[in-house]
């Protein structure tokens, strides 16, 4: 809203004695660079450096933009840094407790601000999905004329939560999640700057492993995290922050897990295993373990892909579709809500039945074909479709199946030397029956024999 006489003077002690506030508003960056990530965002000549810069005036001013991403990667720090850095009014308001009446002051204000003395106003609107459609048009005539010009900020998919209208009149800025390398700059700025911690507390290479989990690439999370860790310590009369005080404040123990070695491979390893011997609690587990330590999601949803074709198969044809529709969507959501994705296709692949029947029999395939068991494809195979062929004998005595009652032709389809070669044998589990059914049946009319 309208910063009143109350509001400005909490600013004004919250500036000049800052120890008040908690440590991710200091923390807030003063500047476009001291903004951590998002630099595809912030080149030169991108909305937002002409929103605080030279180029925030005149007929090719920015648009109005919508920020998009996960939260705690700095939506509200961006709007913040433009109210510091632009000499334009700056009026913030949140979808949650303003509506239409608070939105139509601002933009009535911001009309008289221009006229009556030059002055053109950027409003924040924080949390804009949450507004109505009819609150999200009363929007439009200042963002159409320019009255004010817009920076709203959103968690959810704008697609779905934003007026058409509105889009089109906007830039739609996504922000990606923060690496641990950028929350851990933050973390060690927040520990030596004198606005953050001035070097009261340090920090372990275990206990900022720990910390940098617990965030999950959100700063606000891993700022909030270190001032309750550091006021803890110093409590205890402490000047390092150990990983059993950090647990203690948290409430999460740190898990004994290394990305890079062989814990990764162990637990992942141990996952599939479980999955394979139908243990959907131990799966669980271990699932558990990795999504806790902050395992990529994408990497445990490929290896949920490879034990649907592995260890299922066509015991269950369904198994790899919901692997396949579980890494789609983790792709999408990232965590936490990716623990559910993954939850849902861990239990559906470890009750599933099993069958290794697919991986075996493209293991036997391949193994003749390396012995070098292969020989000339069958004449009657062959591509007939170019000139000469048939002057070769291609294609010639070769019988389409489709013309036949049962629709399959007595015929050889392998080379000579594997013509009697089996490799493929389903088994009798779940929906697998019905391919061992099929593929008895067929043989049969082929007149295949077994090896």
């Amino acid at each position: 809203m309208e910063p009143d006489l109350f509001t400005a003077a909490a600013e004004e002690r919250q500036e000049k004695d800052p120890t008040g506030s908690p440590l991710a508003v200091r923390m807030r960056p003063r500047t476009l660079d001291e903004v951590v990530g998002q630099q595809h965002l912030l080149k030169p000549g991108s909305p937002l450096r002409r929103l605080v810069g030279e180029g925030a005036s005149g007929p090719a001013g920015p648009s109005s933009v919508i920020l998009w991403g996960p939260p705690g990667t700095g939506k509200t720090t961006l709007a913040y840094v433009v109210s510091k850095a632009t000499n334009k009014r700056f009026v913030e308001l949140s979808a949650i407790t303003a509506g239409v009446k608070e939105v139509r002051a601002v933009i009535d204000g911001a009309r008289r601000a221009v006229g009556g003395y030059g002055k053109e106003t950027v409003l924040f609107l924080d949390e804009i999905h949450r507004f109505s459609k009819a609150q999200q048009d009363s929007l439009l005539p200042a963002v159409e004329n320019r009255w004010v010009t817009l920076i709203a900020a959103t968690t959810e998919n704008p697609y779905f939560s934003v007026i058409s209208p509105l889009l089109s009149r906007s830039l739609l800025l996504t922000l990606e999640s923060l690496t641990d390398d950028d929350v851990r700059g933050l973390l060690r700025r927040a520990l030596s700057d004198e606005r953050g911690l001035g070097d009261a507390v340090t920090l372990p290479e275990d206990t900022e492993e720990h910390l940098l989990r617990i965030a999950g690439g959100d700063a606000r999370r891993a700022l909030t995290a270190l001032e309750a860790a550091a006021g803890a310590a110093l409590d205890k009369g402490e000047t390092e922050i150990s990983l059993t005080t950090l647990e203690e404040t948290v409430d999460r123990a740190a898990v004994k897990y290394d990305r890079d070695g062989d814990q990764h491979y162990d637990v992942a390893s141990a996952l599939i295993k479980s999955i394979r011997g139908s243990d959907v609690d131990a799966a669980l587990h271990y699932l558990a373990r990795m999504i806790e330590a902050g395992e990529d999601p994408r990497f445990i949803a490929r290896r949920l892909m490879i034990s649907a074709s592995e260890d299922i198969g066509l015991a269950d044809p369904n198994a790899l579709q919901i692997a396949v529709a579980a890494a789609q969507a983790v792709a999408m959501i990232g965590f936490p809500e990716a623990a559910l994705t993954l939850s849902h296709a861990t239990i559906a692949l470890a009750l599933a039945p099993k069958s290794n029947a697919a991986t075996t029999a493209i293991g036997a395939a391949l193994e003749d074909v390396r012995k070098g068991h292969a020989g000339p494809v069958p004449a009657h195979l062959r591509d007939s479709h170019y000139k000469g062929a048939g002057k070769l004998g291609h294609g010639q005595g070769y019988v389409y199946p489709h013309d036949l009652p049962e629709g399959i032709a007595a015929q050889q389809y392998a080379p000579d030397e594997l013509k009697e070669r089996t490799y493929y044998t389903p088994t009798r589990h779940g929906a697998e029956a019905r391919y061992a059914d099929a593929v008895e049946w067929t043989r049969g009319h082929l007149g295949r024999k077994r090896s």
